[in-house]
């Protein structure tokens, strides 16, 4: 009975929140932080899957920044929330083909390069993998 409520408890911590729990997630790694990313109309969801020490939002803020981005494609103008949960505010419109919403984008430029997709032992998909620097 407690291996299945642990089992419970472990898939529970990456669904989405109850704005995105219906979007599927797109899993990606940043920097060695691995999220599963949700977006639904302006905003993103980004939601740590990995086991790191992160007190606090400061370490983690960027990092989920470009993981919504590469996934969303678009820039993201804010990233609110938490060092597990965060939310961030899409500076393009996804439906109007990526149009800019909005010229000032908060969120600083980096550079990223993709190693390629690693495989998840959970359930074997895999997840791109990027590293990141400011430029």
């Amino acid at each position: 009975m407690i291996r299945y409520l642990s089992l419970l408890v472990l898939a529970a911590c990456s669904a989405g929140t109850p704005y995105f729990r219906d979007v599927p997630a797109s899993r990606i790694a940043v920097n060695g932080s691995v999220f599963d990313v949700r977006v639904r109309g302006e905003l993103a969801e980004a939601v740590r899957v990995n086991t790191q020490y992160a007190p606090r939002l400061g370490p983690i803020r960027d990092r989920a920044g470009l993981a919504m981005a590469k996934v969303s494609g678009c820039p993201i103008l804010d990233v609110l929330g938490d060092a597990a949960v965060t939310v961030g505010v899409l500076g393009c419109d996804r439906e109007a083909g990526g149009r800019l919403l909005l010229t000032a984008v908060s969120t600083p430029n980096y550079e990223c390069v993709d190693y390629g997709i690693y495989e998840n032992i959970g359930n074997g998909n895999g997840y791109p993998v990027f590293e990141c620097t400011p430029y």
